[in-house]
Formats: structure tokens, sequence, C-alpha cells
């Protein structure tokens, strides 16, 4: 799979702009707060209809303008694709494949798979379990089409049913619905649990021999999935913490409480780890969701590297540098000269400066 256009309209700091791009490594580089991380967060959201800074879509549109139009050409396995976006901010986004409107954004995503590493995601493993959920949901809603359907539900429900416990306060003849809730989460959440499970799995034997190698044989990673209730408990965990929940006004049941555990030769580095072993964590993280996308579809993702190097020391550089192999990879930088002595091949260099970006020869 690769991108091979890529049409901004009143997008982020864009007024508007056209770029083709190598299907090697394309390479943007210029000072900060240009741009480049727009161009990075464009070709993400036209993949996954989301950004990975805002859930807001309207935050997306250029400040002076009432829309934006997003266009990215692609080509997976042979066949071409268009994927048109019109964001408005008083109406939800528009999105067409190959000129042909969908209904539900959930029908473009899995058409391709992107993996975006920004600085932020260094802080993945030290940070709170809202974040390592997020990197849950967004990498299975990449690959299976069942968790989108059954994580929106989920969503929906979980919010009808805290506005009710909310309620009950004052409209105590309502608590019989509360039942009819309790079910609907269950079902989905059930499905939420298994799906991640099976995810977790897979990627703890992905992980481990990456991290292994990346540290040179003296660490161990080990990646638990902590999971708030189990299917099998999660009708009677819920029943017996509604007293609570009334009181709380909220749901404290369900996997919208999970986490994710990283251990390194047995301790819990989330809290007990140096800044060293949380990074090199999230490096192996990263390099372990490429692999896990090839084995699990086929395909081969698209990269995203948002000025992540300078974050890095020269061994974790030189480690993911060789780690990416020829996919097509997308790199921010605020100079050249990073990648001076880089073992990667630099296809195509773009300079960006003040809402504009330039190709240059490489």
């Amino acid at each position: 799979m690769y991108i091979s256009t890529l049409k901004l309209e009143q997008f982020r700091s864009y007024d508007g702009l056209e770029l083709s791009f190598s299907r090697g490594t394309n390479l943007f580089y210029g000072d900060n707060a240009q741009g480049k991380t727009n161009i990075l967060e464009a070709i993400y959201f036209c993949g996954t209809t989301r950004s990975h800074r805002t859930s807001r879509d309207r935050e997306l549109i250029r400040f002076d303008s009432d829309e934006a139009h997003l266009r990215m050409e692609m080509s997976k396995k042979d066949i071409d694709y268009r994927i048109d976006m019109h964001l408005r901010k008083s109406r939800a986004k528009g999105i067409a494949i190959n000129g042909i409107a969908i209904r539900k954004a959930q029908e473009l995503i899995g058409l391709g798979h992107f993996i975006f590493f920004s600085p932020e995601d260094l802080g993945i493993i030290k940070n709170g379990p809202s974040e390592r959920r997020r990197f849950l949901d967004m990498e299975l809603c990449q690959l299976d089409q069942v968790y989108v359907s059954a994580l929106a539900a989920y969503n929906k429900v979980l919010v009808q049913r805290n506005k009710l416990l909310k309620d009950l306060s004052y409209r105590p003849q309502d608590a019989d619905t509360l039942d009819v809730w309790d079910e609907q989460l269950i079902r989905y959440g059930s499905s939420l649990i298994e799906a991640r499970e099976r995810f977790v799995r897979k990627l703890g034997e992905i992980i481990e021999p990456i991290h292994e190698k990346l540290s040179g044989g003296r660490e161990k990673i080990c990646v638990g999935y902590e999971k708030n209730v189990s299917v099998e408990q999660f009708a009677g965990s819920l029943a017996r913490s509604r007293e609570k929940d009334l009181y709380l006004k909220s749901t404290e049941t369900g996997p919208h409480r999970d986490d994710l555990s990283f251990t390194v030769n047995g301790v819990d580095i989330r809290h007990f780890g140096s800044q060293g072993q949380q990074r090199s964590a999230a490096l192996s993280l990263k390099l372990a969701e490429i692999e896990l996308v090839k084995e699990s579809t086929g395909d081969i993702p698209v990269l995203l590297l948002d000025d992540v190097l300078s974050e890095l020391d020269t061994n974790r550089q030189h480690y993911l540098l060789d780690s990416i192999g020829r996919i097509q990879t997308f790199i921010t930088c605020t100079g050249l000269e990073e990648y001076e002595n880089s073992p990667v091949q630099i296809d195509r260099i773009f300079r960006v400066s003040d809402g504009k970006a330039v190709c240059a020869d490489v």
C-alpha cells in the first residue's frame, strides 16, 4: 500500500496544497510551527477518519474558513482509491471513496493501515490508562471492522447510561430502564474485551523479540491486558456495582476502565521504569505495530514519523531507521543534518515554510 497524492484546501494552516509522494521515504523539514505535522495529520485523517491530536473535526478547519476539503489518492494491491473528505464547522464530515459517498465513517476504516509515531507516543508507557486504551482502540479499529461497530455502540450506551444515572436523582421512577442499558453494555463490552484479549496476546508475541534485540538481549518485555472485568463476570460485577454507580453517577465497571501493563525483567516500568526503559518500550511497541499489521492483514502499512528522532538517543535512532525497511514512510524534522549519516534512503524531500511545502531535489 502507498499514498500517491494529497490535496488540501483550508485545512489547518494550509489555504491550498497539492503534493505527490514517493513510494519510499518522504522527508519534510523546516522550522517548528510551519505546518509539517499538519501534512502527516491530514494523511492519517484521510486514512482513519480520525486525528491523532483532536477529537473535534472543526479544529482541523483553517481558522478563517467554515469548511475544509481533503483528497488523498492511494493504491493497495494494484487497486487505486481516491478518498475525499469534506469538513464543515456546523455539520458532520462527508466522506467519499472513488466519488461514491459513504454513510458511515467506519466503511473507510481498514481500507489502508497507518502507524503514527510522535514524541507524545514516547509517553504512552508512563502516562495514564486512557492513553493506552486509546492506543488499543486506534489499532484495533484499523484491523477489525466488527470492533469499530462495537466500540461506537458501547460508547453510545455508556453515555446514555451515565446520563440516566445522573437523571435518577430527580426521576427515580426510571430506575428500571437501567436494566436495558446494562444488557447492551454487556453485549457490546464483551465484544471489546474479547477482541482486546486476542490483540494483546498477539502483540506480546511480536514485541518480545523486537525489544530483546533493541536492548541487546538485556531486557525481556511482557505486555499484559489488565481487564477491568472479564466477559464471564461482567453481568455480576455490573449488578454489584449499581449502588456505587448511582452514588457516583458514573459507570465504574466495563472495558472503558481497562489498561495495558508493561513489565521489563519483571518490573512494572509504567511506575518504576527509567525514562530510557519507557522510551525503548514505546519504540518497540511502534515497531511491533508494523509487524502486527503485516501478519494480520497481509498489507504493508504507511509509517508516519513526526519529529520523533530528535527525542531518541543515537542508538535508538539507528535501530528505528534500520527497522523501517522499504515501506512508504513520511518523516518530519527541523533539519536535514539528522539524516546525513542515516541508513535510510531519502527518496523525496519537501521544504516546509509558512504554510507551503516545496519539493526539493534529493
